[in-house]
């Protein structure tokens, strides 16, 4: 393959990530599909409908993870979720750090975005603290603290960490049948614990659910099929194209806030260039932004006192610190991540909920009447 066929295939890839997460913006934006939110909802109205909406989006991106690794069009242990390091206190710490950021920001790292494009300039404010501070986590002095603290404390296992990895050998299955198998029980699982609710039946509940999960399937597809060169005539090794991670990537939004910082303003370096994180994060802005537009939801909304804007700035910085530690976000890890069976991404998910639970709380007793005043 020459030079010209790999710039272009490039392109397909970026622009084909583009229409997923612009789709995917416009969904949100309609729908309310929130992990915050969600998590708020059972806690404060006992409202378990867009619990009900994350968990049928796992199920379906299980299902459509499984499936693309059955059919050979991806390697399922190509991505940071599977490797054989498991950070277990580096994934209880920082998820439930970003779940109690996600609540004092008013919303996830995706939703964040979804907020932007309906004109919210506190999203704004809390995009570019949470993309520094996980720049900071990533590469800087806080990425210094969490290696030579949180990161030092990890299980090695002999295979990768996800559940088929684990459990073929004592089961005596082959990897390739068992993932099989554990992606239909979990995913068809997860999906029929959504459906159970005959309330939470409803076709924007429905399309709102299926429509996250696909998206996260394509975006695997996108990155580990069409991105994916067996080897690079340049320097003839195996290469995802345009990933931060130099592995097969799925959406997440903690990092590519952090990486679509330092395009902006590193632009003049022809080594920086769009990845598909960068793209996801623009694509989700302009999906959201067309159907706030649309539905004349656009609105310009800004803190309302000192309270909610230092709110807001910690909840960012909790969760860019929270999301790069943990390894993801409530989309990273909660979606993409637990598509793949990765044990880390499996116990991160109780730890953004406990994290989300401990934010609202909190929220909840600053609100609450001071008997003595």
């Amino acid at each position: 393959m020459e030079v010209l066929d790999i710039h272009s295939l490039g392109k397909a890839v970026l622009w084909t990530t583009f229409a997923i997460t612009f789709a995917l913006g416009m969904v949100m934006q309609k729908t309310g599909f929130c992990t915050m939110g969600a998590i708020s909802d059972v806690f404060i109205i006992s409202s378990w409908n867009r619990l009900r909406q994350w968990f049928l989006a796992i199920g379906v991106a299980i299902l459509g993870f499984t499936f693309l690794a059955h059919l050979g069009l991806i390697d399922s242990l190509k991505t940071i979720y599977t490797s054989n390091k498991f950070l277990w206190l580096s994934t209880i710490v920082g998820s439930i750090l970003f779940g109690m950021g996600m609540v004092l920001a008013s919303g996830c790292g995706s939703k964040t975005l979804v907020r932007i494009g309906g004109g919210n300039l506190k999203s704004v404010i809390v995009f570019m603290v949470l993309g520094l501070t996980a720049y900071m986590t990533l590469r800087g002095f806080l990425g210094v603290i969490r290696i030579n603290t949180l990161d030092t404390v990890f299980i090695t296992f002999a295979s990768p960490q996800d559940l088929p990895s684990l459990l073929s050998a004592p089961l005596g299955m082959a990897r390739a049948n068992l993932h099989l198998a554990l992606g239909l029980i979990i995913g068809i699982a997860f999906i029929a614990y959504a459906l159970a609710d005959k309330a939470f039946r409803t076709a924007e509940n429905i399309f709102a659910g299926i429509s996250v999960g696909l998206a996260i399937t394509a975006v695997w597809w996108v990155s580990g099929s069409l991105g994916h060169l067996a080897e690079d005539p340049n320097t003839l090794e195996e290469v995802f194209l345009l990933t931060n991670s130099g592995k097969m990537e799925s959406l997440s939004f903690v990092a590519p806030y952090a990486y679509s910082l330092d395009w902006l303003m590193m632009y003049s370096d022809t080594s920086k260039v769009l990845t598909i994180g960068i793209v996801a994060v623009v694509g989700m802005i302009l999906g959201s932004a067309v159907v706030a537009v649309m539905t004349k939801s656009f609105r310009w909304e800004s803190f309302h006192n000192s309270e909610d804007t230092a709110n807001h700035l910690v909840g960012a910085a909790l969760m860019g610190f929270g999301g790069v530690t943990a390894l993801g976000c409530t989309v990273g890890q909660g979606l993409s991540g637990i598509s793949t069976l990765a044990l880390g991404s499996l116990l991160a998910l109780p730890g953004f909920i406990f994290g989300g639970y401990l934010g609202v709380r909190y929220l909840q007793m600053r609100l609450a009447p001071n008997p003595c005043s």
